[in-house]
């Protein structure tokens, strides 16, 4: 069995690295948990043991098979360590992404790519993960030539300081507070209050005047499909939601394909779940009034897809300004198959 090293065990993608492997059964003989010296020594229980968290040295990854970053500036500081002890480095930061030597790998659509890797294996970011999957079997079905992307992001996304600053907003608002004056300027994750809000703007601006997580979702997406022409257009927002991020997507395709086509190739598609049955709706009932509906609309909604790892697809329907385009809303939790569990499905193709 493969011994494993988790860098970043204590955070939020590492917690659920943990999670996602006990859940599928992964086989390890030996899980080394590594984090920054603040958390040396504490102790977590997974499975029948509890292992004690060390610190990350470039000796961590001595006897390691797989060595899994959670993200953030380890990964550009001790990846070549692990690559130098002999382990398959699985990465969730953006640091190698775009490196042509690099594979950028999701299981379900190019898991050929990862077989040629140099010993670092790259994890596409959450919010190109979501799209590329539903996106995949329009591909193969009849070609993409133009995507349009706007991203609902949950804070979660931005780690559990962006949990806590969303749950303190609103606290603060349920006792009549100043919201803009809860939260101190050098705590701030957000720019801009996120309780009761929607900020369009996620990590950094650049140069004509995309930010860095919507040029990622560009380049990304290329890569993953070996698509460099294809071209695409992405607005990401963060949105006052915990967890699962939501995306709204306009597809123009080669060849046409209707709407049911394009619901039969996306049920088809592993680890793609459509949601589609909006006909019943207020409009449907005597009185007009929700209650009376025998069923709810059904589509997808972070509030139910979080902690679950398959990515929900649905509002499928034909693009009416355009002669071959779709349009549909795919949801999905960043932190399951957005993160934690496309790393693991990664190793799982070496088992």
């Amino acid at each position: 069995m493969p011994n494993i090293a988790i860098v970043g065990a204590t955070g939020a993608v590492g917690a659920e690295f943990l999670k996602v492997f006990a859940e599928r059964n992964f086989p390890v003989d030996e899980l080394r948990l590594l984090a920054t010296q603040r958390s040396r020594g504490s102790r977590i229980r997974w499975r029948d043991r509890e292992i004690e968290v060390q610190e990350t040295t470039e000796e961590s990854f001595r006897g390691m098979d797989f060595v899994l970053f959670a993200g953030g500036s380890a990964s550009t500081e001790f990846v070549p360590a692990a690559v130098t002890h002999g382990a398959i480095v699985i990465d969730n930061s953006s640091a190698f992404r775009m490196d042509p030597e690099v594979p950028l790998v999701i299981p379900e659509i190019n898991p050929e790519d990862a077989m040629g890797h140099k010993g670092i294996i790259a994890n596409p970011n959450c919010s190109t993960i979501i799209m590329a999957m539903a996106l995949k079997p329009i591909e193969d079905a009849v070609g993409i030539d133009r995507v349009v992307v706007s991203t609902y992001q949950a804070v979660s996304g931005a780690g559990r300081a962006g949990v806590t600053e969303l749950d303190v907003l609103i606290q603060a608002w349920a006792r009549g507070e100043d919201v803009e004056k809860a939260y101190g300027e050098s705590e701030k994750v957000f720019v801009h209050p996120i309780a009761f809000n929607i900020i369009p703007h996620i990590d950094r601006f650049c140069e004509g005047g995309y930010t860095n997580e919507e040029l990622k979702m560009v380049r990304e997406t290329q890569k993953i499909f070996h698509r460099p022409d294809m071209r695409i257009a992405a607005t990401a927002v963060r949105v006052p939601v915990w967890r699962s991020h939501s995306e709204s997507v306009t597809v123009e395709t080669k060849v046409k394909m209707s709407a049911e086509e394009a619901r039969e190739a996306m049920r088809a598609f592993p680890g793609l779940v459509v949601q589609d049955d909006p006909r019943n709706t207020p409009a449907d009932t005597p009185s007009g009034n929700p209650a009376d509906s025998p069923q709810k609309t059904i589509y997808p909604m972070p509030m139910y897809t979080a902690d679950l790892d398959e990515v929900f697809v649905g509002r499928i329907r034909e693009d009416v300004s355009v002669e071959k385009g779709l349009c549909f809303w795919v949801v999905g939790d960043q932190l399951r198959k957005g993160a934690a569990t496309n790393a693991v499905q990664i190793a799982e193709l070496f088992l």
